[in-house]
């Protein structure tokens, strides 16, 4: 089975062949380990501290805002590796130099728009 489908064919084999040793590997534990439940073991545990009301707690919302600033400066870091290289290739110089700024510009935007805002402010 060679050619095109039989690369798919081999891949799809071995995720079946993956498949069935981590499905062993679990089934294999489920039987082997002990089971003893008991109250105490079944209560919350918090770092050594006895759980003491509700399960809720809020949190701030600007921690997310600075988690996803974040993502947004990874993703453009993920995008900045690959136009560096391609700037360098022949016949794509101005065009992927206007791109990037462009894309930049956007993230700018988004950056001036979130300080504007006072979202950025610790305090």
């Amino acid at each position: 089975m060679g050619g095109y489908f039989g690369s798919y064919a081999l891949v799809v084999v071995l995720f079946a062949i993956g498949a069935v040793v981590v499905a062993g590997a679990l089934t294999v534990n489920r039987l082997l380990r002990p089971t003893r439940p008991t109250a105490e073991k079944l209560t919350t545990y918090e770092c050594g501290i006895d759980p003491v009301g509700e399960g809720w707690a809020q949190s701030q919302v600007r921690y997310y805002v600075f988690t996803y600033l974040y993502v947004v400066f990874a993703v453009d870091a993920v995008f900045l590796f690959p136009w560096a290289t391609v700037y360098a290739a022949p016949g794509f110089g101005m065009t992927t130099l206007v791109e990037m700024f462009l894309f930049l510009g956007f993230i700018a935007l988004g950056i001036l728009y979130a300080w504007r805002k006072r979202v950025l402010a610790w305090t």
